[in-house]
Order: C-alpha cells, then structure tokens, then sequence
C-alpha cells in the first residue's frame, strides 16, 4: 500500500501541472474535480470543493478549502537550486530558504495555495 495524502485545489490541470514539476506522475483516473498522482513513495489525490468525497462540506456546512500550514515535505538535494527551478517554472514562495537544526527548507506554494517544503538535510 502507498501512503497517501490529498490536497483540496482550485483547478486540477493546473495543480496537477505543478506536481508533475515536483515529479509526481499522473496515475488518473481523472474524473470531474479529481486527479491522483504518484511519487516519492506517495500517493497524492487533488479534489475540488464539492466535488467526490473528500470535497463534500462538513456537517456544519463549511466547504473544505486549500491553504493553510499543513504541508508534505519533500526531500531535495540542493533546496536552493530546486527553489530557483521551481520559481523559474511559477511557482510561488511562501518562506525563502530557511537554516535550521536539522538541514536547510523553503516553502512554496500549489496554484491553489496548499504549501510544500522543499528540504536538503544538513
């Protein structure tokens, strides 16, 4: 069994686009306000609000939302350069590259607004 994780997006080419730069592949079905991709040992399944399960509203009517600080990480050899790439490509910066503890991490951001963290281990 692949792990997985899902993501609530606006628009699912253009998310879909995105992920492929993060090289994830699109393993379909594609169907209405639905996409799964695969990569990383992952699982990745984008849904629309109000679309398939995942998107229906909760039971006091509020409709799931992309954003937030929830996020994947993915492991990168060099964060600085991955960050260029990705910015040359369209993708926007939450948090430039930040030094910690344990390795060097940026945020950027799907189409939709969900974030991801590109890290490169100490």
């Amino acid at each position: 069994m692949i792990p997985g994780f899902r993501y609530i997006v606006d628009d699912i080419p253009a998310a879909v686009a995105f992920y492929r730069e993060l090289g994830f592949e699109d393993v379909g079905p594609r169907a209405g306000g639905f996409a799964m991709l695969e990569g990383h040992g992952l699982r990745l399944m984008l849904n629309t609000a109000g679309a398939g399960g995942a998107g229906h509203a909760a039971d006091d009517g509020k409709l799931p939302s992309p954003g937030g600080w929830s996020r994947i990480q993915l492991e990168v050899p060099d964060v600085d350069e991955e960050l260029r790439r990705l910015s040359e490509a369209g993708a926007r910066v939450r948090t430039s590259r930040i030094d910690g503890r344990g390795g060097a991490q940026a945020v950027i951001e799907d189409p939709a607004g969900n974030a991801v963290e590109l890290f490169t281990p100490a």
